[in-house]
């Protein structure tokens, strides 16, 4: 990190204080998550008891939006469409999030969708063995 402008010079009794975590410094992903889930609550997701990087919105009609985090992965699913996209909209003015569209890799899984339904494998991880 750089000193800005009028901190340089003679006195070593100037500190600078920093209004948040640096990128790459060991608290940096702890700050990161803390403003990220007070987002989520501020959006009305709870988080989960058993999961603190899972959050779940349960709409009036019963509909859910849900959301799961890895370091800096994210998956968002639900039967909320229009929730969902409220989301995406919240989380990329908030934080720096690219939409990757539909799942197909996911911590070593690998994810297809048909029309009879979701299969996850680890075809890929199995053969990478070898």
């Amino acid at each position: 990190m750089k000193l800005p402008p009028g901190f340089e010079g003679e006195n070593n009794d100037v500190v600078c204080r920093l209004n948040k975590s640096l990128y790459g410094l060991k608290q940096s992903p702890r700050a990161w998550f803390t403003r990220f889930s007070t987002t989520m609550k501020q959006l009305g997701y709870v988080q989960s008891q058993a999961d603190h990087t899972l959050f779940v919105k349960k709409s009036k009609n019963e509909r859910r939006a849900i959301l799961i985090v890895y370091v800096h992965d994210m998956v968002i699913t639900g039967d909320d469409n229009q929730e969902i996209d409220n989301l995406k909209s919240c989380l990329q003015a908030e934080f720096k999030v690219k939409d990757l569209e539909q799942l197909q890799y996911f911590l070593g899984m690998e994810i297809a969708r048909s029309k009879t339904g979701i299969f996850i494998s680890q075809r890929k991880y199995t053969l990478d063995l070898h």
